[in-house]
């Protein structure tokens, strides 16, 4: 009954589905003698994962003080730029406003006119996209 009841765990381990009490009885399983022989090709797995889990990193890591201070000034200058792009902006700048209401709505026009022929072109262009898809469909049927 318990290898059977093992077996049923190992397929659920595999699926992803087991509890971390489940796998640990899985570890304990495998880390003993009695071990069916159908099941021995897991016993390396299980084994590997034990080890691994006993294993500690014993190398330290360096952050070198000058690459941190390299990060610090290269931080410093674009801090500075932003500012100065920022503050030395002219304050009083054009905005394209108009004072006429004529001139005003003419220039309108003018923008509206110049977005509506560009989107023209783009429709054209989406006709060659139709016949693209109107061939695909009839060689891939």
């Amino acid at each position: 009954m318990e290898l059977q009841n093992i077996k049923n765990l190992i397929e659920r381990y595999f699926d992803g589905t087991t509890s971390i009490r489940e796998e640990q009885k899985l570890k304990t399983y495998f880390s003993s003698n009695k071990i069916a022989p159908e099941l021995e090709k897991y016993r390396g797995l299980f084994s590997y994962f034990s080890k691994e889990q006993q294993e500690e990193n014993t190398r330290e890591i360096v952050i070198n003080p000058k690459t941190r201070f390299n990060f610090w000034i290269a931080a410093s200058v674009v801090v500075t730029l932003g500012l100065g792009i920022v503050l030395l902006q002219p304050k009083d700048s054009d905005l394209g406003t108009f004072d006429d209401p004529e001139i005003a709505l003419q220039e309108t026009q003018k923008a509206l006119r110049l977005v509506s022929e560009n989107i023209n072109k783009g429709k054209e262009k989406m006709g060659y996209l139709q016949e693209f898809e109107n061939t695909k469909k009839t060689i891939f049927k």
